[in-house]
């Protein structure tokens, strides 16, 4: 499985998000390393996420990092617990609370094309 070269974790051309799995202790992490951070395999496997978790915690950035960012300002950004049990950082549609159940599309943001968190559709 092909991810980009900027080491995002998302997977090129499908639009989905990448993850590890050791294959010695079965730990799962988000972001890609040359080993298992529990156990220390240097063999971990690449897998594809659901998309598909709980919001853990949030926060609206109303000041941009980058004159680039400025104009989207404000934005949410989320800490999901995905069903795959990874905790990763992403956007989020504003109307969200902490324990909502959502699911990741990708949305163009800063010239760049990235995961955002919403409620899922019915």
């Amino acid at each position: 499985m092909a991810t980009d070269r900027q080491n995002t974790g998302w997977v090129d051309g499908c639009r989905a998000i990448a993850y590890q799995c050791c294959g010695a202790c079965e730990h799962i992490w988000y972001f890609r390393r040359e080993f298992c951070p529990n156990c220390g395999a240097s063999d971990p496997r690449m897998c594809t996420a659901s998309g598909n978790g709980r919001v853990y915690a949030m926060s609206m950035v109303y000041r941009a990092p980058s004159d680039e960012l400025h104009p989207h300002a404000p934005y949410l950004i989320v800490m999901v617990d995905t069903d795959e049990g990874f905790r990763m950082m992403a956007h989020g549609d504003p109307l969200l609370a902490i324990g909502d159940r959502v699911r990741a599309r990708f949305i163009e943001f800063g010239g760049r094309l990235i995961p955002r968190f919403g409620k899922p559709e019915t």
